[in-house]
């Protein structure tokens, strides 16, 4: 395969950043986006060129890390991660865009590579728990209803890539919030800190510049790992309920 790429290139956070128009030819179709990215690179650095700068780790689709906007999509063409994105799913002479995540809250620090770390900041302001842990329970310990555990493993599957944070036309993370905060709270052990982990993460989400969550779906079409959208109604439920017993 032989391909048109426009990339976003931006030297540093305060540096204007352009389209840089890339040919890159045989590429298998079986290669990820990643890789072909790679391939690039290689091709760059042969020619004393600055290779393109973008995020990854474990290119499993575990870790969140590869986020980037493929033609318009967060994580491109197929509901998953760019490190699992192949490329056959495009064709042969295709023009493929390349862009970082856009949002207020994700400063470009070079090229694809955004600042994440607003949501090490949510889930510091809430997203634990303080019962004390000492050697492993039986599983039989706590009891769990099966709703509970299957509403609680559903949104424990959020790895924070920031797809939902990309694909919100108001650059909302409301889902990503919403995942931490049902997560826990559907666990008795999330019980202690239930009231204040909703408000306290939804406090910071706000401080961090985010948007406002206008119930487009467009994050949960995104999601890679299938947060569903109704996460963000049980999140507001709790940030009412929470508010409400607060006085506020």
């Amino acid at each position: 395969m032989n391909l048109h790429l426009r990339i976003w290139r931006q030297p540093g956070p305060d540096a204007d950043g352009a389209m840089t128009t890339y040919e890159v030819t045989g590429i298998s179709p079986d290669m990820s986006f990643l890789e072909m990215l790679d391939t690039l690179n290689e091709e760059l650095a042969a020619r004393g060129e600055e290779p393109v700068a973008f995020d990854h780790d474990c290119r499993e689709g575990i870790c969140g890390a590869c986020g980037m906007v493929i033609n318009g999509q967060a994580h491109g063409p197929e509901r998953t991660t760019a490190c699992q994105l192949h490329m056959r799913h495009f064709a042969d002479g295709d023009t493929i865009d390349v862009e970082p995540w856009r949002a207020a809250a994700f400063p470009v620090v070079k090229d694809l590579v955004v600042d994440r770390s607003a949501f090490d900041r949510i889930i510091g302001s809430g997203g634990y728990v303080t019962a004390p842990t000492g050697s492993a329970p039986e599983a039989h310990a706590t009891p769990v209803p099966k709703a509970a555990a299957d509403t609680a493993f559903e949104n424990a599957e959020c790895i924070g890539c920031g797809a939902c944070v990309a694909a919100c036309p108001n650059g909302s993370a409301m889902l990503f919030t919403s995942a931490k905060v049902v997560h826990l709270n559907s666990l008795p052990q999330g019980g202690p800190e239930r009231e204040s982990r909703v408000l306290d993460m939804v406090a910071t989400m706000d401080e961090e510049g985010f948007g406002g969550c206008t119930n487009t779906g467009e994050c949960a079409t995104a999601c890679p790992k299938g947060i569903p959208l109704p996460s963000i109604a049980a999140m507001n439920r709790e940030y009412l309920r929470a508010a409400r017993r607060a006085g506020r």
